[in-house]
């Protein structure tokens, strides 16, 4: 028989960050030692009051049903924590508990978005958004980003033409999963002005607030006019190191979270129920695990951009943010006579072991770019790990 596939799923696409993790890990099964920057999981313990307090409430009995938007005190830990810190007065009804962030993004643009209605997006950004917004049938207008000279900035005149082409929403993702990219102030304050003046709706995507080791994170929902228009996608995995515990909230306007959290019965019932318990222990125990994994990271990051920028064609800003970096490897291709960085990319990884992500992992290549560049991801490698594999590279390139 004819398999009846939908239509729409010709439309779907995936995060093929997994599919190189699956290709490096074949590598491995034939004796290659794998240097791995490809998978922005974490090899980082969970802080043990959350572990311990997930298995506390295990024993308790909380293995079965809980409410659909999660646990009452967890709705409210959260609401404080975001409201806290971001300068927003938010309740439990602002808060919708989900199986991880990933969640927040489809079920924002079920209900936000009509069929045919144009949404911009970050691109190179994670890969589904475009996936999502195609997938229910919007029309996705991608803005990029561009160097400038301590890291990336956005390309806000893409911004203001897909405005003038009537995108009705805006995807946003500040400390910015590939680039590592964190707006300025004056940059996101342009941002929400454009936002509020034309009555676009946010998806403020937050999974890296505080994956930052400078200065004070911001959100664009604390701008003026902006808290009534943006859903704040906000994550356990990366503070606590629990990327494979799937917990997370979407965090908004009372009614639209109604809607989200009617979703969440149609998809998964409700979320993990005893695990709540360990995100709740985490938000009301001390920093002292959140700062430690944040110090394992930066000295990770310090020791990456080094060895990088000493590594000839090779040029990398070092973020202030999230854990990933996304060197400029122009002229390296260029040393190695390569031009298609997927090409480069499999090199690398046959010759060293050295396995990343590159810049087409990550939505479609826009129109009349030039530079070439590759994404690490520094979360899953200890340091002396980090050091070994990056001589490999060195030598390589050289």
């Amino acid at each position: 028989m004819t398999l009846p596939i939908a239509e729409r799923m010709s439309r779907i696409g995936t995060e093929t960050a997994f599919a190189v993790s699956l290709e490096a890990s074949r590598m491995a099964q034939t004796g290659l030692k794998i240097y791995p920057f490809h998978l922005g999981d974490m090899n980082i313990i969970t802080p043990s009051n959350v572990m311990d307090a997930a298995i506390e409430a295990m024993k308790k009995g909380k293995t079965g049903y809980c409410p659909t938007a999660g646990i009452p005190e967890l709705r409210e830990a959260v609401a404080k924590d975001v409201g806290e810190q971001r300068k927003l007065k938010l309740t439990a009804d602002n808060v919708s508990i989900q199986p991880g962030g990933k969640p927040t993004i489809g079920k924002f643009i079920m209900t936000a978005m009509n069929p045919g209605d144009k949404v911009l997006y970050p691109n190179p950004g994670y890969p589904i958004y475009e996936s999502q917004i195609e997938f229910h049938g919007g029309v996705g207008l991608p803005y990029g980003y561009k160097e400038a000279r301590d890291g990336f900035i956005l390309d806000m005149e893409a911004i203001r033409q897909g405005i003038r082409g009537g995108a009705k929403i805006l995807i946003y993702n500040n400390y910015q999963n590939p680039t590592g990219a964190s707006s300025p102030p004056e940059e996101m304050e342009e941002l929400a002005a454009l936002a509020v003046q034309n009555d676009l709706f946010v998806l403020s995507d937050e999974a890296y607030f505080e994956i930052r080791y400078s200065g004070k994170p911001m959100s664009i929902a604390s701008f003026p006019g902006m808290a009534e228009r943006t859903v704040i996608l906000y994550t356990f995995s990366k503070k606590f190191a629990m990327t494979g515990w799937r917990l997370g909230a979407a965090v908004g306007p009372a009614k639209f979270i109604e809607y989200i959290s009617k979703i969440n019965v149609n998809d998964e019932s409700c979320s993990n129920h005893f695990i709540q318990y360990g995100a709740l222990a985490g938000l009301r125990g001390s920093n002292e695990g959140p700062l430690g994994i944040l110090s394992v990271l930066k000295e990770r990051r310090d020791i990456l951009v080094d060895l990088l920028n000493a590594i000839p064609g090779i040029r990398c800003f070092k973020p202030e943010a999230t854990f990933y970096l996304f060197p400029n490897v122009t002229g390296a291709m260029k040393r190695k006579g390569v031009t298609d960085v997927e090409e480069f990319r499999k090199l690398v990884l046959q010759k060293t072991g050295v396995s990343f992500c590159t810049r087409k992992h990550f939505g479609r290549p826009l129109p009349g770019e030039t530079e070439q560049y590759i994404r690490f991801a520094y979360s899953g490698i200890d340091a002396p790990l980090i050091k070994e594999g990056m001589g490999k590279l060195a030598d390589f390139l050289a």
